[in-house]
């Protein structure tokens, strides 16, 4: 390795992330990823409360990058109650069970990905 080498700046392989923990709205976005989360053990509820607060706080958070996050959130509450509905219907077609049980994984996964980037300071 010569003189050249050892004297250029270390760039590092992946970008730095943002922090959102600045942003005011950080605390809501949090807030509504508890609820979400709170949401199986409570039949829904929790997620019904968490996707008022983000309709509520929609136009605050528009010039935000935790928009994303709240798209995220409101996205992902419309399509499991549409899954909800479809699989509670057919609940007597014993494939309602599956649906159920596969929404509850997928729903899971949906929360723990939003906070996981919004810990990271990212978009999920």
């Amino acid at each position: 390795m010569n003189d050249q080498d050892s004297n250029q700046e270390y760039i590092p392989a992946r970008r730095r992330e943002q922090r959102y923990s600045d942003d005011p709205l950080w605390k809501i976005v949090v807030v509504v990823y508890l609820l979400q989360a709170l949401a199986i053990p409570t039949s829904g509820l929790m997620a019904v409360a968490g996707v008022i607060i983000n309709y509520l706080k929609q136009d605050e958070v528009r010039t935000s990058p935790l928009d994303a996050h709240f798209r995220w959130q409101i996205r992902t509450f419309w399509i499991a109650l549409l899954w909800a509905v479809i699989g509670t219907v057919t609940t007597f077609l014993i494939i309602g069970w599956f649906i159920l049980v596969g929404l509850a994984i997928w729903y899971i996964y949906r929360v723990v990905r939003g906070a996981l980037a919004l810990n990271d300071g990212r978009a999920p």
